[in-house]
């Protein structure tokens, strides 16, 4: 291998070494221009990468991947957990508490909707009515007065009451009115007319023993037979059963005995007690207001019956104008007559299965018309009493005659067991004859 010959090349002249511009040319602030430029934009790149928010993303995985993770250290965790603050119970998510407004608002839409339905069907009724009434010929029979009175037993609580009670001619002329207005709106609402409940709270007035409790009771039994009362019992209550002893002790009191009476009639007897003018304070006024509202808002369940003496009562309407308003039936009872009295001795006797003999009868009257000349008669009341009297004197005489004397071997006949003569009354005559006057009464 023949080695060529190195052949030696000339070097190259080395460059000129670059000569830096002067100040004062225009290249020179070209090129610091330039140079200032990149070092503004090298600080705006390096600020943005400081507050690159590279970590939070990885801090919301891991607040999202755990149930209660916090990227901040043992801080608590944004996730509200409920915490111990007393008034957490005020706070809420705003998802629940749209739903709860959802729930309110759904709520209200649907009695918006039920009260429309409601409307919409009274509407309709009544239309169907008027359309009835029209077409309803004027011949359409609604049955005959004696046919209600009979059907429903009107007739026949009208029949006890003249039974019951002797006289008061007026009093019985009020009870068949009401009675006829009761028939007469039941046949109204069988044809369809339009009907309302009456006002039937009432107020009887008179004295002692007139028979206003008598009349009360039938009159709960003639609106049970109308329909006008669930139950038609009554219930009698005095100032004692409605008004309490102390603060906040009436309002129960009061309460209860309305309870017991409603779908009846509560019979309030001397009713001017529960107002006492003389005392501002007497817890009378609140058993009367209760009263008020229920006569106002339960007069289709409950009637109330107020009674007392005439007079009385007038001053206690006088003092409670509203009690007055809203009573639409006044009966006075008046003080029954010797005759009367006589013959409501002989109810009794019947009643009970005694038997007055004829000339008793005189000795009985004779009787009361002494004791009416005296304080604290009763009427009806006094005639019971009276009888009661004589019921003992004939059983002491019987007893006497049978068991002590041995008349007839001690054997006693039915009509012995049932007789009430002459001398049992002269008894009582004689008390009130030959007694003192101040034992007279009691006689």
């Amino acid at each position: 291998i023949r080695t060529l010959p190195a052949v030696r090349q000339p070097c190259s002249p080395a460059p000129p070494a670059c000569a830096f511009p002067p100040s004062s040319s225009p290249l020179y602030r070209d090129i610091v221009t330039m140079k200032f430029s990149a070092a503004v934009s090298l600080l705006f790149v390096a600020s943005a990468s400081a507050f690159t928010p590279a970590s939070v993303g990885r801090a919301a995985t891991q607040i999202a991947a755990g149930s209660n993770q916090n990227p901040f250290g043992n801080a608590k965790s944004l996730d509200y957990t409920g915490g111990d603050d007393p008034n957490n119970s005020n706070y809420g998510r705003l998802q629940d508490k749209l739903n709860e407004a959802d729930t309110e608002r759904r709520k209200i839409q649907e009695e918006a909707e039920r009260r429309e339905r409601a409307a919409e069907i009274r509407r309709e009724e009544r239309l169907a009515k008027i359309a009835y009434m029209n077409d309803m010929p004027d011949s359409q029979p609604a049955g005959t007065v004696d046919e209600f009175m009979f059907k429903e037993g009107v007739q026949d609580q009208l029949e006890k009451l003249d039974n019951d009670l002797v006289g008061l001619v007026a009093v019985k002329q009020r009870v068949k009115e009401i009675a006829a207005l009761l028939v007469l709106d039941k046949m109204r609402r069988k044809l369809g007319f339009e009907t309302a409940v009456p006002s039937l709270h009432m107020s009887f007035t008179g004295a002692p023993g007139t028979g206003k409790t008598t009349v009360a009771v039938r009159m709960g039994q003639i609106l049970a037979k109308m329909g006008y009362a669930r139950r038609g019992h009554v219930v009698l209550a005095t100032r004692d059963d409605l008004v309490g002893q102390y603060v906040g002790h009436t309002a129960p009191k009061t309460k209860e005995m309305i309870k017991k009476a409603m779908g009846g009639v509560l019979l309030v007897d001397e009713a001017y007690y529960l107002f006492n003018a003389a005392n501002d304070r007497d817890y009378g006024q609140e058993s009367i207001e209760i009263l008020l509202n229920v006569m106002e808002n339960n007069q289709d369940d409950l009637v109330v019956a107020v009674a007392g003496y005439k007079d009385r009562m007038d001053k206690f309407f006088s003092y409670i104008p509203g009690m007055m308003s809203r009573i639409g039936n006044h009966i006075d009872f008046p003080n029954y007559s010797s005759d009367e009295l006589v013959q409501i001795a002989g109810v009794m006797a019947r009643d009970l299965e005694y038997d007055i003999d004829p000339e008793a009868y005189d000795t009985f009257k004779n009787y009361i018309e002494e004791r009416m000349k005296l304080p604290y008669f009763s009427n009806a009341r006094t005639v019971r009493n009276a009888m009661d009297r004589a019921r003992m004197n004939s059983a002491i005489r019987t007893f006497e005659k049978y068991a002590i004397d041995g008349v007839n071997g001690g054997m006693c006949t039915v009509d012995d067991l049932k007789n009430i003569s002459s001398e049992d009354f002269q008894i009582i005559l004689d008390d009130i004859l030959s007694s003192d006057t101040s034992k007279r009464i009691f006689a």
